[in-house]
């Protein structure tokens, strides 16, 4: 099992070196490179005011921040949700250097995760392009229309979907079916298992769209491979 945190932090400015502190950590987890449901989210007080630049980028205010834990108090559970996976940033310099100084702050020693940066990743599949990750999601094709702010767990959501495009996409989600090495419906059954998420996405098909569908599967006869996966669906029991 290949286990992967996408990370991403909201801060109250560029520099932990010149004060500025980490207001917000959110994580997805990964388990073969797919999100497993579980995520990580805190927001802290930064103890200092919010500069109107970084209040601009995130919308987190002084005033909504000042009830909300210290770094200090949401360290050991951070780190214990991390555990030893590999983590998955964009633009990590950034991200790492303000994690590992508020870790200094309260005496606990620097993160020790092995980290895969999607910026290097990106300018490696894709020379001379633009690779923030709002041109990352245009190239790709990945709806970003809820990200008018930032914000560390949505932007951690969209990274994982980039991360699989840049690994490969939809090839790298079919590889991991069969990475399970079970065939037939038993294949069919444990996909549904692992990738389930703990609330079901809503349906992009319309009425009429799905009832054509249905319509077309139904004249491949109970042996096509696709009326195995319309019964596999319908009989999974939802996540707990």
């Amino acid at each position: 099992m290949n286990r992967e945190i996408v990370l991403d932090t909201e801060t109250t400015g560029l520099s932990p070196a010149q004060g500025d502190r980490l207001v917000e950590i959110g994580c997805v987890e990964l388990i073969n490179h797919i999100p497993s449901g579980r995520n990580y989210h805190v927001y802290c007080n930064p103890q200092r005011s919010m500069p109107e630049e970084a209040f601009r980028v995130h919308g987190l205010s002084e005033e909504f921040l000042k009830d909300k834990p210290l770094f200090g108090a949401v360290a050991k559970e951070f780190r214990e949700f991390l555990g030893d996976a590999q983590l998955v940033i964009h633009n990590a310099p950034f991200d790492m250097g303000f994690l590992n100084a508020e870790l200094s702050k309260v005496g606990q020693p620097p993160l020790s995760n092995k980290v895969l940066d999607t910026v290097m990743l990106a300018r490696e599949k894709h020379p001379g392009a633009r690779v923030s990750l709002d041109a990352l999601c245009k190239h790709y094709g990945i709806d970003n229309a809820r990200r008018t702010l930032h914000g560390a767990l949505l932007d951690s959501e969209i990274l994982a979907e980039v991360y699989l495009e840049l690994l490969g996409g939809k090839q790298v989600s079919l590889a991991l079916i069969a990475e399970t090495r079970i065939s037939g419906a038993d294949a069919i059954a444990t996909r549904t298992i692992v990738a389930q998420r703990p609330v079901a996405l809503p349906t992009r098909l319309s009425a009429s769209e799905a009832k054509a569908h249905a319509a077309f599967i139904a004249k491949m006869g109970g042996d096509a491979i696709w009326a195995k996966y319309v019964e596999a669906d319908r009989t999974a029991v939802p996540a707990q």
